[in-house]
């Protein structure tokens, strides 16, 4: 009997996280065609380089095959397939010729039926060409790349195997010769980098901070403050694998903040939509607790996947479906309509999509701000340094130097009242003081009188 297709797709091993990130990029496939090739989104793709998910069944079994890293699972028995290597196999393929009577095993649509090796008939193993061309091939030969197959990817509806297509030998070679990583346009300066990154994601941004927060000048205001941030620190931007993402979490994060309830132009949302619908599922938005409101805008708006959206909010993935569910069942509440995910998915999916009117600044006035705003801010930690230097300097200068005994203050003895300082002097004394002062005569005359 031969293995069904499930019970072969669960007994992949796959390699490690970071070496299957390493065997992506030795394929100089990146993040956004293993994406479509998989028929999941990035966010996947990325969450199953990092070790955080993993893909299972028949995408598990899809995965390996992309990468090329075939476990020893997934190589099927040598009684069931030919191999040129072993000369005592040559008669094992007219053996799957006497259970042919019975009901055929399920095989995958797209696996070719005849093999390499000498018998007419296939094997009823899985996968019997490709356990040919692994063993007519080098053992560390990277299997050939697939083809990407056109079309935006759509989340968890196609079946991998739909999408891998074999290609001739010379395609893997052309692909091969593209440096390996994310592909990025050559020739651009990070001004321009920076100005096409503002000009795709800003418009989108304020939108969904505004479904975040319900004011729109606080919406302009967090993405012209994320986008100061990502200028700042644009070195570590340009080569993050979501600049867009990078973005967005800095403008959630600051929309967010509990500090703009003491502001008084944000103390107080502005005026809801005229349409009932959006009103409702706006006010219904906003009264959820702010980690709930960005879970469910993450996962049901922007359709990020479960782990994704953990991520981004901080959270495990057991607390972000909570979350979830918790959001999802409140505004099930609040508008009965959106009881069903789908539907609540589609009407978030609507509003996030849909065309932002606020007027948005420049890209080089976000950016020539941000650049006054580092040049405002360091000069004023180099004059605050400078003053406590200059306070600091000063105080060592005229601190004392030694300790000052301070006179112990008198005290009535036996009823004698305190000496409160020396005795008045009398006419006598004065006279003789000013002549002491007046004529100094020093010298041994002084101390022996003269005769006169």
């Amino acid at each position: 009997m031969s293995r069904s297709t499930t019970d072969s797709a669960s007994s992949v091993t796959l390699p490690s996280p970071k070496e299957r990130r390493r065997l992506r990029e030795a394929l100089a496939l990146s993040e956004e065609q293993v994406a479509e090739a998989m028929g999941v989104t990035k966010a996947t793709v990325k969450a199953w380089e990092t070790g955080r998910s993993a893909p299972r069944g028949r995408k598990r079994e899809a995965y390996a095959r992309l990468l090329g890293a075939h476990g020893p699972a997934d190589a099927p028995a040598p009684a069931e397939s030919p191999s040129p290597s072993r000369p005592d196999s040559a008669p094992l393929p007219e053996k799957p010729a006497e259970p042919r009577s019975g009901p055929p095993s399920p095989v995958r649509p797209q696996t070719p039926a005849k093999t390499q090796g000498p018998a007419p008939a296939p094997a009823a193993s899985v996968r019997p060409k490709a356990a040919a061309k692994r063993a007519a091939k080098p053992p560390k030969a990277p299997s050939p790349s697939p083809v990407i197959a056109g079309g935006p990817a759509r989340k968890g509806a196609p079946r991998p195997q739909e999408r891998l297509k074999p290609v001739p030998a010379e395609a893997p070679q052309a692909v091969a010769e593209r440096p390996p990583g994310p592909p990025a346009v050559p020739g651009l300066t990070p001004e321009e980098a920076f100005d096409a990154l503002y000009a795709q994601a800003a418009p989108g941004l304020v939108h969904q901070t505004y479904l975040l927060t319900g004011r729109r000048r606080l919406s302009r205001e967090s993405v012209e403050h994320a986008f100061h941030r990502a200028w700042e620190r644009w070195p570590e931007v340009a080569v993050d694998a979501d600049p867009v993402g990078w973005v967005r979490a800095t403008a959630y994060e600051y929309a967010l903040s509990p500090w703009h309830r003491l502001r008084r132009t944000h103390k107080h949302p502005d005026a809801p939509p005229t349409e009932a619908g959006r009103r409702a599922l706006l006010t219904a938005l906003l009264d959820l607790p702010a980690p709930y409101r960005r879970t469910v805008l993450l996962y049901d708006g922007l359709g990020l996947d479960l782990p994704e959206t953990a991520a981004e909010t901080e959270a495990s993935t057991p607390a972000a479906a909570h979350r979830l569910l918790h959001a999802r069942t409140v505004l099930a509440k609040r508008v009965p309509e959106l009881a069903d995910p789908d539907a609540l998915h589609e009407r978030l999916g609507a509003l996030v999509t849909e065309a932002p009117t606020a007027t948005l600044p420049a890209a080089r006035t976000v950016r020539s701000g941000s650049e006054r705003r580092t040049r405002t801010w360091t000069r004023a930690v180099l004059g605050v340094t400078a003053v406590l230097i200059g306070v600091t300097g000063f105080t060592a200068a005229t601190a004392p130097t030694r300790y000052i005994p301070v006179n112990a203050p008198g005290e009535t003895v036996n009823g004698v009242p305190v000496r409160g300082g020396p005795q008045k002097l009398r006419p006598e004394d004065l006279e003789l003081r000013d002549r002491l002062r007046s004529e100094p005569n020093p010298g041994p005359e002084r101390l022996i009188p003269a005769a006169e």
